[in-house]
């Protein structure tokens, strides 16, 4: 299923309001839990930016690998 920014909002203000239950259209969806809806954000938000044909972040982590400081 192909998202757009319209679903991502619909879920994103659902998520800010504390509520569990989200309207896409003609459809309304209920969700189990938060960590069931941040993980499709996730999902949603990748299919966003592909289909706008960004590149998806990401997260790069340094290390210091000398002696101390």
């Amino acid at each position: 299923m192909a998202f757009t920014q319209s679903d991502l909002d619909a879920l994103k203000r659902a998520i800010a309001g504390g509520q569990v239950e989200v309207q896409y259209g003609d459809k309304r969806v209920r969700y189990r839990s938060l960590d069931e809806m941040k993980g499709l954000l996730r999902m949603m938000q990748e299919d966003v930016n592909r289909a706008a044909g960004r590149r998806p972040r990401r997260l790069v982590r340094l290390r210091h690998a000398g002696k101390g400081v």
